[in-house]
C-alpha cells in the first residue's frame, strides 16, 4: 500500500524559523509525513528534531547542498518510501492550517496537474508569488510579486509553474522526468522543474485558498552578492534546457539583452566578485546543459505553439531599466516610421 503525502522542509543555520515551519506543518488537518533535511547546519536543528519530534523524519547531509540538493534528499526517500505526493516548504514559510488540505483538492481539481501551488503571502501583508511565469525574454518572475493583494489572483486556474517554497508534487513526475537540478543550489531550480513538466506535458495548477506566509531571504540574504550569482549563473541554464528551437528566434535576441543588461546593474552595484564568478560558473556548465537539452527537447510531447502560449510576450513587471529602454526604442522607431 502506498503512503500518501510527504512535507520537505530543508534548514540551513535557520533553526527558529525552521522548527517554526515545522510546528505549522504538526498543525495541517491533513495527514501526512513530515521530512526535516538538514543541511550541515551549525545550528540546533538536528538535536531538537531529534528531541522534540520523534514523529518526523529526519534526514542529515554533511554539507549544504542548496534547496535543489535539499529537497532531492527528500524526494529519494519519499521514492524509496513509495509516497505518491510531496509538498515542499521554504524553511521561512508558515503554511496555514488548511494548505495542504487545499493542494491535495487541487490535485483532485486539476487532474491533468503535475504540482499544483497556492499563494505564498509576504509577512508585510503584499504578495510574494501565486505562480510562477516565463517571459519570451528568457526571464522567469513570481506572478503578483510585492503586489496587494486585492482578489485579483483569486480564481483556481492553471499557471505556467509552480514556487518550489510552497507546492505539491507527484511522486510519478520526478520518476518520469528526474529531480531538481542541483547544479542549480537555489534560484529559478522550481522555474526548470516546471518547464521541464510542462515540456512532459504535465501542467500546474493555483490555488488561491492554499495560503502560506513567507519571510523571505532567510538564508541567501544573510550571503552578500549570493542571488546576484545564482542569478547570473542559472538563468542561461534554465533558457538553455528548456526554450523549445522553434521559439528561439524570439527568445535568444531578447535573453542577451536582458542578460547583457543584468551584467551592467550588478556590476554597477558593486557586485564584482559575484558577476564573474557566476559568469564563469555559468559558462562552464553549458555544455553539460546543451546535452541535457538534448534529452529533454526529444521528450518533449506537447507542440512549440503551447509553450509559447503560457508564455509571458512582456517583460517581467519589475524589469524597469529594460522596460524604458524597450519602450523608448519603440518611440524612436515609430518616430522613424513616420519620417518615412
Amino acid at each position: 500500500m502506498k503512503n500518501k503525502i510527504a512535507v520537505a522542509v530543508v534548514n540551513w543555520n535557520t533553526e527558529d524559523k525552521s522548527i517554526a515551519c515545522v510546528d505549522a506543518l504538526m498543525a495541517q488537518t491533513t495527514d501526512h509525513t513530515i521530512i526535516a533535511v538538514d543541511n550541515g547546519s551549525e545550528d540546533g536543528f538536528v538535536d531538537r528534531i531529534k528531541t522534540e519530534y520523534p514523529k518526523v523524519q529526519l534526514l542529515a547531509n554533511a554539507s549544504n547542498l542548496g534547496f535543489a540538493g535539499g529537497v532531492n534528499t527528500a524526494i529519494r526517500w519519499a521514492q524509496k518510501n513509495d509516497f505518491e505526493y510531496i509538498a515542499l516548504i521554504n524553511s521561512d514559510a508558515l503554511p496555514a492550517p488548511n494548505w495542504l488540505e487545499e493542494l491535495m483538492k487541487g490535485m483532485k481539481k486539476f487532474k491533468d496537474a503535475g504540482a499544483v501551488t497556492g499563494k505564498f503571502v509576504l509577512t508585510n501583508g503584499l504578495l510574494d508569488s501565486t505562480g510562477d511565469q516565463y517571459t519570451i525574454w528568457g526571464r522567469a518572475y513570481p506572478r503578483g510579486r510585492d503586489l496587494k493583494d486585492e482578489g485579483q489572483f483569486d480564481k483556481a486556474e492553471y499557471v505556467f509553474g509552480a514556487s518550489g517554497g510552497a507546492s505539491l508534487y507527484k511522486m510519478e513526475v520526478f520518476n518520469s522526468i528526474g529531480l531538481f537540478d542541483e547544479d542549480f543550489f537555489a534560484y529559478y531550480e522550481d522555474v526548470d522543474m516546471s518547464f521541464r513538466m510542462q515540456l512532459a506535458g504535465w501542467k500546474v495548477g493555483y490555488m488561491p485558498s492554499a495560503t502560506a506566509d513567507h519571510i523571505g531571504g532567510a538564508s541567501s540574504g544573510r550571503v552578500r552578492g549570493l542571488v546576484v550569482y545564482l542569478t547570473i549563473k542559472n538563468l542561461p541554464w534554465l533558457f538553455i534546457k528548456n526554450v523549445p528551437t522553434g521559439l528561439m528566434w524570439k527568445v535568444l535576441p531578447r535573453f542577451i539583452l536582458g542578460q547583457f543588461a543584468l551584467l551592467g546593474s550588478s556590476l554597477s552595484k558593486g557586485y564584482f566578485v559575484a558577476v564573474i564568478k557566476g559568469s564563469l560558473v555559468g559558462a562552464f556548465y553549458i555544455p553539460k546543459k546543451l546535452y541535457e537539452r538534448i534529452k529533454i527537447q526529444r521528450s518533449k510531447t506537447v507542440s512549440t505553439e503551447y509553450i509559447s502560449s503560457i508564455m509571458t510576450h512582456d517583460l517581467p513587471p519589475n524589469a524597469h531599466t529594460l522596460r524604458r529602454a524597450r519602450d523608448g526604442y519603440r518611440k524612436l522607431r515609430g518616430k522613424e516610421k513616420n519620417n518615412g
